[in-house]
């Protein structure tokens, strides 16, 4: 996989490059100011909007929108369980395409019900907001990326309930414009099927790898943000993960598991938009 940090570096290079901004560029006041990189970063929330439109004008017109989530994630995890993921899986994917930049990740989504509380919202931090919320705000962001000028946006999310929604508008948007730009749901990215066949494959049971808060994401969390992970807060007897709100048992999690699947989840990302757009690995 590429690194994303040489990447990053090289990929300002090469659009303050075909920009043919040199070592000067133009403001929006027809001032002349240095065309150094602010910061070597693929993340648009990091650029300055000169810096976004020179990116899409040397052909960094992919932009790919992650959605993570706000938690409970049993007493081993942090809450930013899937905001972690996502962002990091974002960065990779973008390093992957070559030819991408990242949106903030959407941490908002569908997480149950209010009144009574459902999913995980029956234990605290969880934060989440109504299915049409979020497909509405997924919708402006497409819409001002539009306008930005990319011509592909790419919805990922790592949080199960978020699919539907991002599928939803995804085919919204897409049909309203004709495919200019293409609008995409990378449901691939939610490789659940991938990553169970590659536990099981290690000898684990379908107990083990369990839905939540188990053995999967706590290894990709040991994987991008360790400081989010301390296993030794699980009680000895998996008898009480669930009341935890765990279903499975993260004990065996490692991060040399969680390497692994992050590695499905961007492999299968990046195949599927390059795929989409009609572009061949670089």
């Amino acid at each position: 996989m590429s690194n994303p940090g040489t990447s990053g570096f090289s990929m300002r290079r090469r659009y303050l490059a075909l920009a043919g901004l040199g070592a000067l560029g133009a403001t929006a006041a027809g001032q002349r100011r240095p065309a150094r990189a602010l910061s070597m970063t693929r993340e648009i929330a990091d650029m300055t909007w000169l810096e976004v439109r020179d990116a899409i004008q040397a052909g960094f017109d992919t932009a790919i929108v992650p959605s993570g989530g706000l938690e409970q994630n049993g007493p081993h995890m942090v809450i930013g369980k899937h905001d972690r993921i996502v962002a990091w899986a974002a960065r990779r994917i973008a390093a992957e395409l070559g030819d991408a930049l990242v949106a903030p990740v959407v941490s908002y989504v569908p997480q149950g019900g209010y009144d009574p509380p459902t999913g995980n919202l029956a234990l605290p931090g969880t934060m989440g907001v109504p299915g049409p919320v979020f497909a509405a705000v997924l919708e402006g962001i497409a819409r001002s990326l539009k306008l930005t000028g990319f011509k592909a946006i790419c919805f990922i999310a790592d949080h199960g309930p978020s699919l539907a929604g991002q599928a939803e508008v995804a085919a919204k948007l897409d049909a309203e414009w004709g495919g200019k730009p293409q609008v995409l749901a990378i449901d691939s990215y939610y490789a659940d099927a991938a990553e169970t066949a590659f536990l099981r494959a290690q000898g684990e049971s379908d107990a083990v790898i369990g839905e939540h808060a188990t053995v999967a994401d706590t290894s990709e969390l040991m994987a991008v943000h360790p400081g989010g992970v301390d296993l030794s807060r699980l009680p000895a007897s998996p008898s009480s993960f669930a009341g935890l709100g765990v279903i499975g048992d993260p004990r065996r999690s490692t991060v040399a598991r969680g390497n692994a699947l992050m590695t499905l989840k961007v492999d299968a990302a990046a195949a599927q938009i390059r795929t989409a757009i009609g572009r061949a690995a670089r």
